[in-house]
């Protein structure tokens, strides 16, 4: 019965003072964005969350995981994912919903009664807080999930050096996610530009050790597969080094010191079976 009065109470209060508190409100919100949310974008925002509480209290609800309050939690997800996006900080995404308290403390007679909805209100207004802040964690993780799935394709290239070749120039580590995402593109491009030559160049790996090499091999049997010979090129003098150290074995494919070479050797590989294909047309 308590906890209906104090909902009661804090429905008369949002309804008897709805614009001076919306108007606060966004005031409020507005200084702490800086004036980097148009004040109609805020407002239409805020109003919304304001009808969606008052609709929530009028309800009977003060926990805001009742049904009552399932409307405001889809609006501060909402616009939690919309600050992430934006690039605004946590603290600026959790004002939209604390700064509600510093509006509404002023309007509070000090009696039991409106000490005890203040109260209500402030266990409510924490509860979507903290709401507020985990949808706008996880979108951030979404983003920079995104963010790192766009670089990894951006580093790892697959371009067309010549009819029937293909390279994938590669920079930085090889790890187990990398080469998943190499084998696709290359095997994408394989298809796409009908080559029967690919090159792995190499250059720009720091160092090749055991893990490495298992990523380099299972890239090549997958081009094979393909129908495509492979060459690694990039093989600098102290990569050579430790590849013999490890005792690395890269059996039958082809190793050259830089592209240049590996592309030479392609093209040779190309004219050679394009002869024996003439010799064998011609036999027949």
């Amino acid at each position: 019965m308590t906890e209906d009065r104090g909902a009661q109470r804090l429905v008369e209060l949002l309804a008897d003072h709805e614009d001076d508190f919306v108007t606060q409100w966004v005031a409020t919100v507005g200084e702490s964005l800086s004036g980097r949310l148009s004040n109609v974008e805020l407002e239409r925002e805020l109003r919304d969350l304001y009808a969606a509480l008052r609709s929530g209290l009028a309800s009977g609800a003060l926990a805001s995981r009742e049904d009552g309050f399932a409307e405001i939690r889809s609006l501060l997800v909402e616009l939690s994912r919309n600050r992430a996006r934006q690039g605004f900080t946590p603290t600026e995404t959790a004002v939209s919903v604390f700064a509600l308290k510093q509006v509404l403390e002023p309007s509070l007679t000090g009696s039991t009664k409106d000490v005890r909805a203040y109260l209500q209100l402030s266990r409510l207004l924490d509860e979507l807080g903290l709401l507020t802040a985990e949808a706008y964690a996880r979108t951030r993780e979404e983003i920079i999930s995104s963010q790192a799935d766009q670089l990894l394709e951006l580093s790892t290239p697959v371009v067309k050096l010549w009819d029937g070749v293909v390279a994938v120039p590669l920079v930085g580590t090889l790890d187990s996610a990398r080469t998943q995402v190499v084998m696709e593109r290359l095997l994408q491009a394989l298809i796409d530009y009908n080559s029967t030559q690919a090159i792995i160049d190499i250059t720009g790996v720091p160092a090749v050790d055991t893990q490495v090499a298992q990523h380099l091999l299972k890239t090549v049997v997958a081009a094979r597969m393909m129908g495509a010979d492979c060459v690694i090129s990039g093989i600098r003098p102290q990569i050579a080094q430790t590849i013999v150290a490890l005792g690395i074995e890269f059996g039958d494919i082809p190793t050259k010191g830089t592209l240049a070479d590996a592309l030479r050797h392609a093209l040779d590989t190309i004219e050679r079976d394009k002869k024996l294909a003439e010799n064998r047309g011609s036999l027949l």
